[in-house]
C-alpha cells in the first residue's frame, strides 16, 4: 500500500465553530486503516467523503486541479486546511498519483485541448485524442484506462458521475488489472452500488461515528437498489 494509516489528529484542530473542523465525525474519528489495493468512502452528503478525501491528496503532495480566480460569497479560510491536521503512514517519501473529481473534469480536459494546440504530444499521456471531442463518459473512460498504466495512488471523487451502468463495470474491470501487480492503490468516494461491489474492497461508512468499515450488504446502497428493484411499486406508488 502506498499508504496503509490515516489519522485525524483533531486535538490540535484550529476550530471546533469552522467546517470541516466542527463536524463531529472529525472529532470522534482517531485511524483509518488502508490494507487492500481499493477502498471506498461512503456516505451521504455532506457527510465529510471528499474533504477527507482531498485532505489525504493535499498531505501526500498530490496535485488537485481547481479553477482559481473565482469570486465567492462566503470564504471559510479553514475549508482546505484538515491535511494539516492528518498523519499518514506512507511507504516511502513521495508518492505519485492523481486526484480525479468529475466537477473539475472538464475544466481540465479543455485546458489540455489548448495546450495540445502548442504541443499535440501532452495528448499522448491520456490516450492520443482530445477528451474534449468525446462524450463526458467517454472522457472519463479514456483518462482512467491511461492515467492508471503509472504506478501511484489515484483518488477518486465519485467517478460514477458521467458513467452509464455498463461504463461502471468497466471500470470495475480497471481496478481489477491496474491493481493486479500491487503497484496501485485506489481510494474511492461513491454513491454506486455497482462500483461499491468490487470483490475484497474495503468500505468505509461516514454515516456513523466514528468512521467504520463496513460490509457491502450493511450499505444502503445496496439495501434501497436490492428492495427498490424487487418492490418497484412500492416505492413508485408513494410518489
Amino acid at each position: 500500500m502506498h499508504i496503509s494509516k490515516v489519522c485525524l489528529l483533531h486535538d490540535s484542530f484550529p476550530t471546533s465553530e469552522q467546517y470541516p473542523f466542527n463536524l463531529e465525525i472529525f472529532n470522534k474519528t482517531d485511524c483509518i486503516g488502508f490494507s487492500r489495493p481499493v477502498t471506498f468512502f461512503i456516505g451521504e452528503n455532506g457527510t465529510g467523503k471528499s474533504t477527507l478525501l482531498k485532505a489525504i491528496a493535499r498531505h501526500c503532495s498530490i496535485h488537485i486541479w481547481e479553477e482559481t480566480g473565482r469570486i465567492r460569497r462566503h470564504y471559510n479560510r479553514y475549508e482546505d486546511d484538515l491535511f494539516r491536521y492528518l498523519k499518514v503512514e506512507q511507504d516511502g517519501d513521495r508518492i505519485q498519483g492523481s486526484f480525479f473529481a468529475s466537477e473539475i473534469f472538464r475544466h481540465f480536459a479543455e485546458i489540455l485541448d489548448e495546450w495540445s494546440v502548442a504541443d499535440p504530444g501532452s495528448l499522448d499521456y491520456f490516450g492520443s485524442t482530445s477528451l474534449v471531442e468525446k462524450s463526458h463518459g467517454q472522457a472519463h473512460m479514456t483518462f482512467f484506462a491511461h492515467r492508471f498504466q503509472r504506478r501511484g495512488m489515484y483518488l477518486l471523487d465519485e467517478p460514477e458521475n458521467a458513467l452509464s451502468p455498463k461504463r461502471q463495470l468497466e471500470l470495475l474491470k480497471l481496478f481489477r488489472h491496474f491493481t493486479a501487480d500491487g503497484a496501485v492503490q485506489f481510494i474511492i468516494a461513491t454513491h454506486s452500488p455497482i462500483l461499491l461491489a468490487y470483490p475484497d474492497a474495503d468500505i468505509y461508512s461516514f454515516d456513523t461515528v466514528p468512521i467504520q468499515r463496513i460490509e457491502y450488504e450493511e450499505t444502503d446502497y445496496y439495501r434501497i437498489f436490492r428492495d427498490f428493484l424487487d418492490h418497484r411499486e412500492k416505492y413508485l406508488n408513494s410518489l
